[in-house]
Order: C-alpha cells, then sequence, then structure tokens
C-alpha cells in the first residue's frame, strides 16, 4: 500500500512539534513525514533579544533532533505551493524541486512587519530571525560608549529587546518608543514593574509616540520631532510569510490561513495552518495572537486531527487558551502577568528574580519539547486506515 505523504514546511516551534507528534502517533510504514526548512537547526527564536547582545544559545541539529524518529527533513527553501495540484516547489543546494503531498502542515510562520515606515527597511534591525538578531549582535559589538539605541515597539519583544541591550550594554542610552501607553495592556502591578524596572536600567520611554520614518542616525515621529539613533530596533509586530497569500487557500487580509477548530484549512481539507501563519479562533471568538503561546497547542491540535483522521479515530480538543504572558526583563528581572482565557489581564501578576526564573523555565520547556520527539508525548503507533490519498480536485 502507498504511503500517505505528509510535509510539514517550517521547522520553528510549531512545525517541529507537529512533525514529532505525527511522527510518534502513526506507524512509519503508513505514512512519509517530511519537514521542510531552510535552516539545518532550531531557532529558539523567544532568544532572539538574547542573541542579539552576544549570549551563546545551544545548537539543537534537527539531524539529531530527529533521529530515529522516521522524520525525513529536507533543507530547502519553499518557494510556491499548489493547493489544487498537492505540491510544494522548493529550491535546495541541487536545485528546485517539486513534492507531492497528501496531507500538508504549512508553519511558516512569520518575520518582522516594517508597517511600510519609511526607511525602516534600510536603516532599522529586526530580531524575529536569527539572521536579523546576528546582524544586529555585530552592529551593537561595534557601538562606542555613549552612543543611542532606539528600540520601536512597545509590545512583548519591544520590553524584552530593550531591557537585555541595556542590561548588557550599561554604556548605551537605551530608548524605547511606544504608540500607547507603557505596558498598558498589563495590569497595574504589572505595569509599576515594568517602570521600576526601566528607571533601573536607565531606559527613556516615549510614550504614545508613533514613528512615521527611520534614518541613519534618527527616527522621525508623528509630532514632527525627531530622536538620534544610531542603531533603531524594530520590533512592531510580525508579517506571516508571504507564500500562502499566492495560493487558492483561502487566506485573511494579512495573509494567514483561515482554519477551522482543528486547524484544517476551511478552503482545502487537505492542508492545516499553524502558529503565525493561521488564523484560528480561540475563547470569546476572538483570534489567537502570533506567539509561542499559541502556536504550540496550535501544533498538538492539527497533528492530533490529523492522526485521528487517517486512523479513523475520535479528534481529541486541545484547549486553545492563554494562562499568563511570560516576560523577560533582562537576565535578572521578569513580569509574568496572568491573564483570562481569552487574553485579558487580570490583577495578579509574579515579578523579580522569581518571574525571571520562571520564563527561563518557560523557554527551556518549550525547546526541550521540540528537541525531544521521541520523548514526552506517549501513545502507541496507530495503524492507517486511509493510506492511499484522495483523488486530486480538478482545476478551473
Amino acid at each position: 500500500m502507498q504511503q500517505h505523504r505528509i510535509i510539514v514546511l517550517g521547522a520553528g516551534y510549531t512545525g517541529a512539534i507537529a512533525a514529532g507528534r505525527l511522527a510518534r502517533q502513526l506507524h512509519r510504514e503508513d505514512v512519509a513525514i517530511t519537514l521542510v526548512n531552510a535552516e539545518p537547526d532550531f531557532v529558539e527564536r523567544v532568544r532572539m533579544h538574547q542573541l542579539a547582545v552576544g549570549q551563546e544559545l545551544p545548537h539543537r541539529p534537527f539531524s539529531e533532533m530527529f533521529a530515529g524518529t522516521g522524520v525525513e527533513l529536507k533543507l530547502a527553501t519553499v518557494t510556491a505551493v499548489d493547493a489544487e495540484r498537492r505540491t510544494v516547489s522548493v529550491t535546495a543546494a541541487g536545485g528546485t524541486e517539486e513534492l507531492e503531498y497528501d496531507t500538508l502542515v504549512y508553519a511558516l510562520g512569520s518575520g518582522w512587519n516594517t508597517q511600510g515606515v519609511p526607511g525602516t527597511a534600510e536603516h532599522a534591525h529586526e530580531i524575529a530571525s536569527r539572521p536579523g538578531a546576528l546582524r544586529l549582535r555585530e552592529r551593537l559589538a561595534a557601538l562606542e560608549a555613549g552612543r543611542s539605541v532606539v528600540v520601536v515597539g512597545g509590545g512583548l519583544t519591544g520590553l524584552e529587546a530593550a531591557t537585555e541591550i541595556a542590561e548588557a550594554r550599561p554604556d548605551l542610552a537605551v530608548t524605547l518608543a511606544a504608540r500607547g501607553g507603557l505596558g498598558d495592556w498589563l495590569s497595574d502591578k504589572g505595569r509599576q514593574h515594568v517602570r521600576k524596572v526601566f528607571a533601573g536600567l536607565g531606559i527613556t520611554a516615549l510614550e504614545h509616540t508613533a514613528v512615521t520614518g527611520v534614518e541613519a542616525d534618527r527616527i522621525t515621529t508623528a509630532d514632527g520631532g525627531s530622536v538620534p539613533a544610531a542603531v533603531t530596533v524594530w520590533t512592531t509586530g510580525f508579517a506571516v510569510h508571504p507564500i500562502a497569500r499566492a495560493t487558492t487557500l483561502e487566506v485573511t487580509d494579512n495573509g494567514q490561513i483561515v482554519v477551522d477548530r482543528t486547524m484544517r484549512s476551511v478552503s482545502h481539507p487537505d492542508v492545516y495552518a499553524v502558529g503565525d501563519a493561521a488564523l484560528a479562533m480561540g475563547p470569546g471568538d476572538k483570534p489567537l495572537r502570533m506567539s509561542c503561546a499559541s502556536g504550540t497547542p496550535m501544533a498538538w491540535q492539527a497533528a492530533d486531527a490529523i492522526a485521528a483522521r487517517l486512523t479513523g479515530g475520535k479528534i481529541p480538543k486541545t484547549p486553545l487558551r492563554y494562562f499568563n504572558q511570560c516576560i523577560s526583563l533582562g537576565r535578572r528581572e521578569g513580569l509574568i502577568q496572568y491573564v483570562t482565557a481569552d487574553d485579558r489581564s487580570v490583577r495578579a501578576a509574579l515579578t523579580g528574580r522569581l518571574a525571571a526564573g520562571y520564563k527561563e523555565l518557560i523557554c527551556k520547556g518549550a525547546a526541550w519539547g521540540v528537541a525531544h520527539p521521541k520523548l514526552g508525548f506517549r501513545t502507541r503507533p496507530r495503524r492507517v486506515v486511509t493510506p492511499r490519498p484522495t483523488p486530486l480536485r480538478a482545476t478551473a
């Protein structure tokens, strides 16, 4: 019998977790699981602010992580997806290639979002990727004492980047420019702690400041002013990978694939999307935000749904809800903001060194779960009852 071909695109947290979870649930004789990724190592994206200031991160090669699982790693860049013909075009060292799938897991994630602000692409640095973090690392290392660094964006990534840089380089003048108030989505306790840490590290907060331009040595603001910036770090959200928008898959205006409760495409039932690439609804019928906290349960749900549908089992429901927001504020300070199921802050928050330790455990736990696909989730592999692919849909 022909093996059911499962292709997973992207080996970030969500793609790697989905591939490993599928391999643990399905017999190798029945399925061929291929994980396509451009880099040979796992990237802990939630630690890119640490990499940017010179800290060394553990080396996690996929060849070791997936050894013995049956998952085939293909080092290649995805260039196109044809959802009607069920093919994926990739470019690897040996040239271009077309891969056929019966089930596709789309986990290409997101990158930085310039928001269309002039000069950002030319002059700003990003830490949404390892190459970007390494470029910023080189620039910061060459920066003389007393120079200015401006972090644009007051969300989680902006808070973590500003505090990490200020702690690692106290000789620099670090400023954070936020469109709203500093930590305005946090509880009173959370906001007060962020302000306390900023004051202790000497970080200047420019609140209610919209950045309208980036130049080589400054940023410009909506009020007509400018702020000196030898280095500008841009952290104003994420933009999804553009490939899905070029397909016949149903996507949102920003290019996210629209999925149902099981992470299955609403337009193409042989395609699943997880992580930042997907628009999934959480509690209160609110879209899940782009984050590792959202992506991990999405990957669990997709893998479990695929395995259940292939083996004729009952599809379990993974809770798609939030418990807290974990924010590192340098290596010695942290903030754990407890939230409702739909991600609204409540009064309770954990702060200080204990919160920093908690955040570190969360990061290590997430990486451990990806790096040990043979361990953790225990189940007896099930036999596929419908291993042959369904007929191709007719194209227009």
